[in-house]
């Protein structure tokens, strides 16, 4: 006899079907488990021995084997511990086999019988909910899968009780979606002291979705303007929350089965390797770039990242996804990300101030800042001068306006972009493109003319064009502007990144 229990293997932000398949069998005594397993589902197997044993079974004297089909798809992760042993007791005569097959089953087991989280479990509800079918999954998890909407969700705590609701001797409550997880604030915008240009780019930044330049002298309030961005950007809507969740699923960094609402924001240390900042490893998990999907994702220190791993944002910056080739498995994940970098002009960081700067300025900041490549600086739309913050400006500041005020701005800007880009792929204005942006930022003609001026003279590439412009879009919607005007244009290109003097 065949038992077959019905589970899935992540790839990506895709739930694709696998099949348990379990075969008791004369012979000699041997528990097999085929179909490309790696090393945590090879181990499943004296797991599910002793998960039985704890709960009075034992496994019958004779050759079981565990198919996991399809046999060429590889298998990660101790989620399938569950599915092979309901299938074992399926073919054992424990459970009836057509109630099996109405599950979907995700589960890690431990040597008492209980039953364990796992990562992606948000994942594998929505597919059994395309499917049409129920979810068995540990309890620890339930609301986050009954946030998948029209589903039947098995939630057990362990084994005996499982297997007393499958075969109606007992009864398991169905789990209730978590209470979404409340909105975080980080710094408010009333903390910073001047820097009334840093302030505006913010806000344009917030307003379009665009990437961002600080550059300026240690303690100017770089790390303070970025940690104020996530608090004057709009809220998550149900299906960005729905997007970010599941990424965090997949991670297994969503906690206590809560929906996310408020936008990620990701700060790496520059230490971080390649694998962490775009994804990979030996078991491909999304990096900190798509976990910063539909949020923030800050680096700090910019030229002290090895310059290979910068090098490795371009791709996901242009084209809002990250794909993660092995040999093995080739898996995407989404990275539509907003980058808020921060550098300090120099290495001593005082370029610019005759007292402090030292002797080998301003070559010392070219060569700095020639650590971050070109292409990579050539994707950032803002790029701004931070200054530094007097003592006497900090004492005698006049009180600066608050993330609520910016926020109402930013939000009445990005409902325009909501309402322009309706029923296309663009979200804000730092996504649009091609015939979106002919149609909604091309200038007017005294626009046109000193575009075309600025471009020839600051000899911008044919991506810094399209970047100028959809900055000028953003700050036409701030200002209220159905059309790009030649101050909007203007404004845009004192954004643009200029080489450092001293």
């Amino acid at each position: 006899m065949v038992a077959i229990a019905a589970t899935v293997a992540y790839i990506g932000l895709d739930a694709v079907a696998v099949d348990v398949q379990c075969q008791i069998a004369p012979g000699m005594p041997a528990f097999v488990v085929v179909g490309l397993p790696d090393k945590a589902v090879g181990e499943s197997r004296e797991r599910v021995r002793a998960a039985l044993s704890a709960i009075g079974l034992a496994l019958p004297p004779k050759r079981i084997t565990v198919n996991l089909s399809p046999a060429d798809l590889p298998k990660e992760g101790s989620h399938y511990d569950l599915p092979i042993a309901l299938a074992l007791l399926g073919a054992m005569g424990v459970i009836d086999g057509e109630t099996l097959a109405s599950y979907v089953i995700v589960g890690e087991l431990g040597l008492d019988g209980r039953i364990a989280g796992s990562p992606g479990v948000l994942l594998a509800a929505l597919h059994a909910a395309e499917r049409s079918m129920g979810l068995i999954c540990p309890a620890s998890q339930g609301p986050e899968a009954a946030w998948a909407g029209n589903v039947e969700v098995i939630a057990a705590p362990d084994l005996v009780n499982l297997l007393n609701h499958l075969n109606r001797t007992g009864h398991i409550a169905p789990p209730q979606p978590a209470e979404a997880e409340p909105l975080r604030r980080m710094a408010d915008m009333a903390q910073v002291k001047g820097q009334e240009v840093a302030r505006r780019a913010l806000e344009i930044a917030a307003a379009g979705g665009h990437n961002l330049l600080m550059v300026g002298p240690p303690g100017a309030g770089k790390s303070l303007l970025a940690a104020c961005l996530p608090g004057i950007l709009p809220d998550l809507t149900p299906a960005e929350a729905l997007e970010v969740s599941m990424v965090a699923s997949v991670a297994g960094a969503l906690e206590g089965g809560k929906l996310v609402r408020s936008r990620p924001f990701r700060s790496p240390h520059h230490s971080a390797s390649m694998p962490a900042l775009v994804g990979g490893g030996l078991r491909v998990r999304p990096g900190e770039v798509s976990l910063a999907h539909l949020g923030v994702l800050f680096l700090d220190e910019l030229p002290e990242f090895q310059r290979a791993v910068l090098d490795s944002l371009r791709q996901p910056l242009e084209a809002g996804v990250v794909s993660v080739a092995r040999a093995n498995a080739h898996v995407t994940f989404p990275a539509r990300v907003q980058l808020v970098a921060a550098m300090n002009p120099c290495r001593c960081g005082h370029l610019g101030d005759a007292a402090l700067a030292c002797s080998r300025a301003p070559r010392c900041a070219a060569d700095y800042q020639a650590r971050v490549s070109g292409p990579l600086l050539d994707r950032i739309d803002l790029s701004v001068e931070v200054e530094a913050v007097s003592a006497a400006d900090l004492v005698n500041a006049a009180p600066s306006e608050s993330s609520e005020a910016v926020a109402a701005r930013v939000a009445a800007a990005r409902a325009l972009q909501t309402t322009r880009y309706a029923g296309g792929k663009a979200r804000t204005n730092a996504e649009a493109d091609g015939e979106e942006l002919d149609a909604h930022a091309t200038p007017d003609e005294p626009g046109k003319a000193l575009l075309a001026q600025a471009a020839a003279a600051m000899r911008l590439s044919a991506r810094g064009y399209t970047r100028v412009l959809r900055v000028a879009r953003t700050i036409a919607d701030l200002a209220g502007s159905e059309t790009v005007g030649r101050i909007h244009i203007a404004e845009a290109l004192s954004y643009r990144r200029r080489a450092p003097v001293n």
